[in-house]
C-alpha cells in the first residue's frame, strides 16, 4: 500500500523570503497518528495547510495517496482530508445535522444516505442523534461542539484527518474524555491522522509517531517511547514541560 502522506525535501517561504519550513521530509503510513509538537511559529499548522493544498511548497514535493498535491484538484483533495480546528468552526445558523451534512450535500449524496450518515456519526462520537441532530451550536457545550466538529470532518469518510489543536480550548477533564473518545474512534476507523498540539502530554497520549519541529526543521520523528528517551536538548525542553506524575502516599499495610 502506498504511503498516505509524503513530504520530500519541502521548503515553504513567506512572500518576504523568510523560511517557515526548511528541508522537511517524512512519511505518514496509512493508519498512523502523527502528532507534531513545537513552539509557536515553527511551521506545524503550515504542514497541515500544505497537505490539503491551502498552501503550496516553495520547493520540494508533497504527495497524498501517491499523487503530488499540485496534481490534485484542490477541492477533491480537501474532500479527501477532513479538517478539525480548535475553534471547531460550526456554522451557527445551521443545526448539528446540517453542519455534519455539508460535504455530503456538496458531493450530491441522496437525502436518505445523508440522514443515515449523520445518525451513524453522532452515535460514533457519543451524541444521541435524536437529542442532538436538531440543536444549534450555541446550545452545545464546548466538548459537544468539538465532537460535532469531528463528526463533520468524518462525514464523507475521508482517508486522512488533519487536526489543528483540536482539544486546546477545552478544560482538562473534557480534554481527557475526548482523548479517550479519539482513541476509541481511531481504533474503529484507522484513519491516517496528522495532529498539531502544544501539549506534550496530549501528544504522548494520542500519537503512534511523534514529530518535533524546531526553527522550521523536523528534528525528530519516532515512536513516543523513542522520543521519551531522546537526549537531544531540542527535544528535552519539551519533555521537561510534561507535568510530573503525582505520587500518592499509601497507608502502611
Amino acid at each position: 500500500m502506498a504511503a498516505s502522506i509524503e513530504f520530500e525535501h519541502v521548503q515553504y517561504r513567506l512572500p518576504s523570503g523568510v523560511a517557515v519550513l526548511d528541508d522537511v521530509s517524512f512519511t505518514v503510513e496509512p493508519g498512523d497518528v502523527l502528532v507534531l509538537v513545537g513552539r509557536s511559529g515553527v511551521g506545524k499548522t503550515t504542514i497541515l495547510r500544505l497537505i490539503n493544498h491551502l498552501l503550496l511548497p516553495s520547493t520540494g514535493e508533497i504527495r497524498v495517496e501517491g499523487r503530488a498535491t499540485t496534481a490534485w484538484d484542490p477541492i477533491a483533495l480537501r474532500r479527501r482530508t477532513g479538517y478539525v480546528l480548535q475553534e471547531v468552526g460550526l456554522f451557527p445558523h445551521m443545526t448539528v445535522g446540517r453542519n455534519i451534512a455539508v460535504v455530503p450535500h456538496l458531493e450530491g449524496w441522496p437525502e436518505a444516505r445523508i440522514r443515515a450518515r449523520c445518525g451513524e456519526l453522532l452515535e460514533l462520537v457519543g451524541l444521541d442523534p435524536v437529542s442532538y441532530k436538531g440543536r444549534f451550536p450555541h446550545e452545545l457545550s464546548g466538548g459537544q461542539r468539538q465532537r460535532v466538529g469531528v463528526a463533520r470532518a468524518l462525514a464523507a469518510d475521508p482517508p486522512v484527518l488533519l487536526m489543528d489543536e483540536p482539544f486546546g480550548a477545552l478544560d482538562p477533564l473534557t480534554r481527557s474524555e475526548l482523548h479517550r473518545e479519539f482513541r476509541r474512534i481511531q481504533g474503529q476507523l484507522r484513519k491516517t491522522v496528522v495532529m498539531v498540539t502544544h501539549d506534550m502530554a496530549e501528544a504522548f497520549a494520542l500519537a503512534t509517531r511523534l514529530g518535533v519541529l524546531d526553527q522550521g526543521r523536523l528534528v525528530a520523528l519516532d515512536t513516543p517511547d523513542a522520543i521519551a528517551r531522546a537526549g537531544d536538548p531540542r527535544i528535552r525542553m519539551f519533555l521537561e514541560a510534561l507535568p510530573p506524575i503525582p505520587v500518592i502516599a499509601r497507608e502502611p499495610d
